[in-house]
């Protein structure tokens, strides 16, 4: 009989070692999914920031550049494709790098307009720009950060069991496509 309890409280203590094991990779793959999901919106912020600033940039340009309407179109169209894109990163960032493209073909007709250079609103709107690019940057950064600890949390024994049996899929990367646009633009005063 004793042997019996022995037995019993042996086979509880292993299930419960492995019900507490299985319980601390289940949250720390949860933590790691909110994690991702908060970088995701610390981004989505900083995009709502530049899509405010574009218009009053657009505004603006549009008093100087008579000729260059398809130019402030393209980067009109641009901004609402970018806010209207409900996927997820990758759908975002092709988005997002289709604006830049359209920015910065702004910026290079505003180099053939020494006025509208010149003129204070637009130099303040450039530098509010600028500086939100940098922060998108950093949000960037950070979601990939956050995206890699994630991916290779679900990826890795035995935390990629528990990753199946709930369901927990990877996550994308926030990149830029291609060459050309990993480029810094170039924003000359």
């Amino acid at each position: 009989m004793q042997l019996a309890v022995i037995f019993l409280i042996g086979i509880l203590a292993v299930v419960g070692f492995f019900v507490l094991f299985f319980a601390l990779i289940y949250n720390k793959l949860v933590s790691f999914r909110q994690r991702v999901k908060n970088a995701w919106s610390q981004i989505d912020v900083q995009l709502k920031r530049r899509y405010d600033l574009i218009p009053n940039l657009v505004e603006t340009a549009k008093g100087y550049i008579k000729h260059e309407r398809e130019t402030l179109e393209a980067v009109v169209k641009a901004r609402q494709m970018a806010i209207d894109t409900k996927g997820g990163a990758a759908e975002q960032a092709k988005a997002e790098n289709m604006l830049t493209q359209t920015l910065r073909s702004l910026f290079a007709v505003v180099e053939n307009y020494p006025d509208l250079k010149a003129n204070q609103n637009m130099l303040a709107l450039q530098e509010e720009l600028a500086s939100t690019e940098n922060k998108i940057s950093f949000s960037r950064q950070f979601y990939n950060d956050n995206v890699m600890q994630y991916n290779t949390a679900i990826q890795t024994v035995p935390n990629n069991i528990i990753a199946g049996m709930f369901n927990f899929k990877e996550e994308a990367f926030f990149e830029v496509e291609s060459a050309e646009e990993r480029k810094t633009p170039k924003v000359s005063f």
